[in-house]
């Protein structure tokens, strides 16, 4: 089971007569369930079978040293931890060079064998790899070779106007998948998705205004409008007062 932003811990053991339970850590029966499974001395119970998983949003966004950088690969540091994260090819081409400090969106890809990060330099591009990962037959993996084979406002184009030809151009995409694309997402995909998909990608100091604006209870959306007619083109100001211009434009 997966839910948003919620890590969930689950057990199962098998039980006298064939039956088992399952339990979620936190709650009143998940705990006298967990502890009807030990022995008493500190122990699992001999009859127990455990399988504990945890399924969640863990990271969201990654902001550390890039100590290396591929076509389809980063290495990020973050307080001495590596991360190894999947990025698509115009991420990659928009990268700083090895050494600076870089901020990603990040999605978590979990499965029973892998927990799997995949990064993004712009937000609007997370939100199409997600948005291609609600179609039938993509998986993350054929969502960045989608991203890399084509740039996102031309995909967006394409979708909203069933170019089969255009899309079955990008590698590892066939008629039937991208007929698919087509009918699952044209409805989904705005037309200002091209306008969004050129914006710059947010500083770590327009991530901080995004991050304290979204503590106040404001959607991340909203957010980015607000950070997006704050900026308004003109050069990098400081955090106090980018903050408080991009308040203000909530609440207009």
């Amino acid at each position: 089971m997966e839910r948003k932003g919620k890590v969930h811990f689950y057990w199962f053991a098998p039980r006298p007569g064939g039956r088992s339970w399952r339990a979620s850590l936190g709650t009143t029966s998940g705990e006298a369930e967990l502890r009807s499974a030990w022995d008493g001395r500190g122990r699992p119970s001999p009859h127990s079978r455990w399988d504990c998983r945890t399924i969640g949003a863990m990271i969201a966004h990654l902001r550390g040293t890039l100590l290396a950088k591929h076509p389809n690969q980063a290495i990020v540091e973050t307080h001495g931890v590596g991360y190894d994260v999947a990025i698509s090819v115009p991420t990659f081409t928009e990268m700083p060079a090895a050494g600076a400090e870089v901020a990603l969106h990040i999605h978590t890809h979990v499965r029973e064998d892998a927990l799997s990060l995949y990064g993004f330099l712009r937000l609007a591009e997370k939100q199409l790899f997600e948005k291609l990962l609600t179609v039938s037959g993509i998986g993350p993996k054929l969502a960045i070779t989608i991203l890399s084979g084509m740039p996102a406002d031309e995909m967006v184009g394409a979708i909203r106007g069933g170019d089969l030809a255009r899309l079955t151009r990008i590698p590892g995409i066939g008629k039937k998948t991208a007929e698919r694309m087509v009918l699952e997402l044209r409805d989904k995909l705005r037309a200002a998705g091209a306008s969004e998909m050129s914006a710059a990608p947010a500083s770590p100091m327009e991530e901080d205004v995004i991050s304290a604006l979204m503590n106040l209870g404001y959607p991340r959306a909203a957010a980015d409008k607000a950070l997006l007619a704050a900026r308004g083109g003109k050069s990098p100001q400081s955090f106090d007062v980018l903050f408080r211009e991009a308040l203000g434009a909530l609440s207009k």
